[in-house]
């Protein structure tokens, strides 16, 4: 088995917002990233402490997501260097990971 040095991305939005088909086109269509998940929360909060869930009596169309994807470390300082600027400060995480190939 092979290992292949990557950087794995994490960005955290809600449906409220409406940004996830723009960025999904983005990451596919212009950055062509090899692949990425999305992840649509029960429940979260972040700074503002305003708490985004759902319960049976309220279908939330304002969950939290989480987007996922990794690249090479050089695509990724790329892609980032084009995003960041789309999202406030702590939306987006980073670290080094190891893909095995």
């Amino acid at each position: 088995m092979n290992k292949t040095d990557v950087t794995f991305v994490r960005i955290y939005l809600t449906e409220g917002e409406g940004r996830l088909p723009a960025l999904l086109a983005r990451l596919h269509d212009e950055e062509k990233v090899k692949g990425v998940t999305v992840f649509r929360g029960i429940s979260g909060f972040g700074k503002s402490g305003k708490v985004h869930s759902s319960t049976l009596m309220d279908m939330s169309l304002d969950l939290p997501l989480v987007i996922e994807f990794f690249d090479s470390p050089g695509k990724v300082n790329t892609i980032l260097a084009h995003i960041e600027s789309d999202f406030e400060p702590g939306h987006i995480v980073s670290w080094p990971a190891t893909l095995l190939v």
